[in-house]
């Protein structure tokens, strides 16, 4: 993976833009009115990790590449946007393309800033927001049971295979379920449904501000949250740092180094990657080429004091094919 990308949803005037300005420092259009935001606006962060600075100083590197993160902040969706409300299907789409989901619920008070559903009650809005996209899976689930059933009948043993599993996710669907459990069937992967994105919570408000039966529905369902007041810019920094950081966790993802004078770079990999699918991502000829992998961790590189160092004390591995990256590992990548 050489980047993640994250879609930021919720009600429209729950912090969404205001949110995506703190993180990219954009200049994006902000109003206090529903459907400001027309188009998604793509944002590139770069993932904060104080491991990149301390191996460039060793390496006295000409420069840093931080692994980065693409936001997309999409429109405010409201009551029925999958059946065309507000602005409706076009911003359900944009939701697919991402590898996970930011979902902004309001939890300061206050009236200046208007809510659609005219009261702020957070658990009431993840409510409206999970309802609309499953609402939309259901729609493309079902279309395509259609053509499956179609190709079942025609002989084809795969849609034979995937149908039942189909109607089982149609059923989850329409009664609140959860879809996870068939994540990894090609069939499912290929239908980019929303409501198999990974979820992480952005409460906006002070965290006297958070109910009770919010973080109670959070624990219940295992999503991470992050409460963050996103009109202070100088409170919201650290935590905005862990969202990031919370995301890699609910993707399961690490990151691993390469470092010489040339640059300091992280990379993202998913955790269990083994060495070679890791050497894929600096380029794609690297993996079938792969050879093995110079490896030491960061800790024992920065203590060692050096490269050489690291070798002459025994720390440095060479690690073959079924290497398993850990988190934290820097590489130099031996290919043919």
């Amino acid at each position: 993976m050489k980047k993640l990308s994250i879609g930021i949803v919720g009600l429209p005037n729950v912090g969404k833009s205001t949110l995506f300005k703190l993180l990219t420092k954009q200049d994006v259009n902000i109003a206090n009115y529903p459907f400001c935001t027309i188009d998604p606006n793509i944002g590139i962060v770069s993932v904060p990790d104080s491991r990149l600075t301390d191996l460039a100083e060793l390496s006295e590197s000409k420069k840093i590449v931080p692994a980065i993160v693409e936001f997309y902040d999409i429109a405010g969706l409201v009551k029925g946007a999958a059946s065309g409300e507000g602005l409706g299907n076009q911003f359900l789409s944009h939701i697919r393309e991402t590898n996970a989901v930011v979902m902004v619920l309001r939890c300061f008070g206050g009236t200046e800033i208007t809510h659609v559903e005219n009261s702020v009650d957070p658990l009431r809005d993840m409510g409206i927001i999970n309802a609309e996209l499953a609402l939309k899976d259901l729609e493309t689930v079902e279309r395509r049971i259609v053509s499956l059933g179609a190709e079942a009948r025609g002989g084809k043993k795969e849609a034979v295979v995937a149908l039942p599993i189909m109607e089982k996710i149609k059923t989850a669907l329409m009664e609140g379920g959860s879809i996870y459990e068939y994540a990894d069937e090609p069939e499912v992967r290929s239908l980019q449904l929303l409501t198999m994105k990974r979820q992480i919570c952005l409460l906006n408000g002070t965290t006297d501000d958070v109910p009770e039966d919010l973080k109670a529905e959070l624990a219940q369902k295992g999503i991470a949250y992050v409460v963050a007041n996103v009109s202070d810019e100088a409170g919201a920094k650290d935590a905005l740092a862990s969202m990031i950081r919370e995301a890699y966790t609910t993707l399961n993802l690490i990151s691993f180094f390469t470092t010489g004078e040339e640059e300091t770079r992280a990379w993202t990999i998913r955790r269990g990657a083994k060495a070679p699918e890791a050497a894929g991502t600096i380029h794609g000829d690297f993996e079938n080429k792969f050879i093995r992998a110079e490896t030491v961790s960061t800790e024992a590189l920065l203590e060692a004091g050096s490269w050489s160092q690291a070798k002459a004390k025994g720390k440095m591995r060479l690690e073959g094919k079924e290497y398993v990256v850990a988190d934290g590992d820097v590489m130099v990548i031996r290919h043919g």
